[in-house]
């Protein structure tokens, strides 16, 4: 029979974190990490979740109509890393029209699930790449504006 004092010694206060292995992947080995220099910037975007403290930045770069470049700088949890790391995964190769489709359910099933707790982390890398395609389409739509007669 269990003691009932074993419970109250316990060190965990709530549900224990289950990562997927692809997560724990994407914690340990992010792809596309770093920076792209402003003349291979196409779109750029600077995220935030005041709520737990995660930031992301995306830059991506675009050759013929495609996502050729994606890269971001992501501070926070294991789950803000791996879902901005796999968020690129997903993005890296699409159209512009496709990114738009990207959705936080898309990261969170490509990484085979997060906790429940942690869902709000997919939100940051959808929310960026969004922004990011905005960027994009604002600067897009100035150029045509200053080069048309």
């Amino acid at each position: 029979m269990k003691d009932d004092d074993d419970t109250a010694s316990s060190p965990y206060s709530g549900p224990v974190l289950y990562y997927t292995d692809t997560v724990i992947d994407h914690f340990n080995s992010p792809r596309n990490v770093g920076e792209l220099a402003p003349e291979e910037t196409d779109g750029f975007a600077c995220i935030g979740d005041p709520g737990c403290g995660d930031e992301m930045k995306l830059w991506m770069g675009l050759r013929d109509g495609r996502i050729d470049r994606i890269t971001f700088r992501s501070f926070g949890c294991p789950g803000a890393i791996a879902t901005s790391s796999m968020l690129t995964v997903l993005a890296e190769g699409k159209s512009i029209e496709e990114a738009k489709l990207i959705t936080d359910d898309d990261v969170v099933n490509a990484l085979g699930g997060i906790p429940e707790n942690k869902k709000h982390c997919s939100l940051l890398g959808v929310k960026a790449l969004q922004a990011a395609i905005d960027d994009f389409e604002a600067k897009r739509k100035s150029w045509k504006e200053s080069t048309s007669p």
